[in-house]
């Protein structure tokens, strides 16, 4: 049977790809896109999706939702960060959670207020293998992840009780460009210049652990589109199933 899916963060990524796909087999999908650029080339990709600018931490754009009438929603936009925990200023970090955290937050939120109503619908919020494993260099995302994990947990306990499906993903290291970017580019308050030796062996630790070996982004979004039309979801996630014991493999000794 054919859904109305809103999908934020799908500009890029995951979320263009499930958008895409999702409308191509017969969903009404709404895409959530960051800017114009964005929306004319996902327009241009699939002219069957509704293309929206929705900033997740823009008060008014979060409104923009209570004029659809959603069967599932999307949480899938996101940001990246990554650098030594140590060095990271607490203003970068609190951006980070802006988005990732108390965004996702505040347009979940809303979206499931309309659901309890109706007693229907499910929500499909995206984590990542980084919402339950943590490493060198990858705190500042990771931090964030595991709050959603923790948010998409008790929220499905929660809303059980109004007929309100909850599920998260949490995918793997895949090469949509998202990892290359967190693992290169700490941004300008991380100055490899004058950077220890220790702090530049984090980084090239997380280069090696999250951007060497990324897998096809086509299974991410084949479980996108999986969980958006199954009768029923487990919690949890994982793509590939075996993420967690292939990362723990790949992890440093203690």
């Amino acid at each position: 049977m054919p859904r109305t899916v809103l999908i934020t963060g799908a500009g890029s990524g995951f979320g263009r790809g499930a958008a895409i796909e999702l409308a191509q087999r017969g969903h009404k999908v709404i895409a959530g896109v960051l800017n114009d650029e964005q929306a004319g080339a996902l327009r241009t990709a699939e002219p069957k999706l509704s293309v929206v600018k929705l900033d997740i931490t823009d008060a008014k754009d979060i409104a923009k939702v209570d004029q659809w009438s959603v069967n599932v929603f999307i949480a899938n936009a996101a940001i990246g960060q990554t650098g030594p925990l140590s060095l990271i200023p607490l203003e970068r970090l609190r951006a980070v959670f802006e988005v990732n955290v108390f965004g996702t937050f505040a347009i979940t939120q809303r979206v499931a207020q309309a659901m309890r109503e109706k007693r229907a619908g499910r929500i499909i919020i995206t984590s990542s293998i980084g919402g339950v494993r943590a490493g060198v260099g990858s705190g500042p995302y990771t931090m964030t992840k595991h709050a959603i994990q923790a948010f998409g947990t008790a929220l499905r306990a929660e809303l059980r009780m109004f007929g309100v499906d909850v599920c998260l993903i949490n995918p793997g290291p895949y090469a949509t460009g998202f990892n290359d970017r967190m693992a290169n580019d700490p941004g300008p308050w991380f100055d490899r210049e004058r950077a220890t030796p220790e702090d530049i062996a984090v980084m090239e630790q997380l280069v090696q652990r999250i951007t060497v070996g990324q897998m096809d982004p086509a299974e991410v979004v084949k479980r996108y589109v999986e969980l958006v039309e199954a009768e029923t979801t487990e919690l949890v996630n994982f793509v590939p199933p075996d993420i967690v014991e292939r990362m723990g493999k790949s992890m440093p000794a203690r």
